[in-house]
């Protein structure tokens, strides 16, 4: 997403609800550090976890990302996979 017009089309996504962002604390902490060190073959970035862990602390199964690889491997819960939006083309 590093054109103009596809960053201000997410922005619109953004401002309109039909994308959330939710919080993250220190109390998250522990669980993004067991995720990192679950997937750490792959290896999975700080960002990576925020998204695994906020997707299964809300009971989410779709997630916004580019990040296909790595998303299609990580699990909700160990077993479940992401829905992932946009979809790979």
């Amino acid at each position: 997403m590093d054109k103009p017009q596809e960053i201000d089309a997410a922005w619109g996504l953004l401002r309109s609800g039909a994308i959330l962002v939710l919080p993250i604390g220190e109390e998250d902490l522990p669980d993004l550090e067991a995720l990192m060190r679950r997937y750490r073959d792959r290896p999975m970035d700080f960002a990576d976890a925020t998204l695994v862990h906020v997707a299964r602390r809300e009971s989410l199964v779709t997630v916004f990302t580019i990040d296909h690889n790595d998303f299609e491997t990580y699990r909700i819960d160990g077993r479940r996979r992401f829905r992932i939006v946009p979809a790979r083309v």
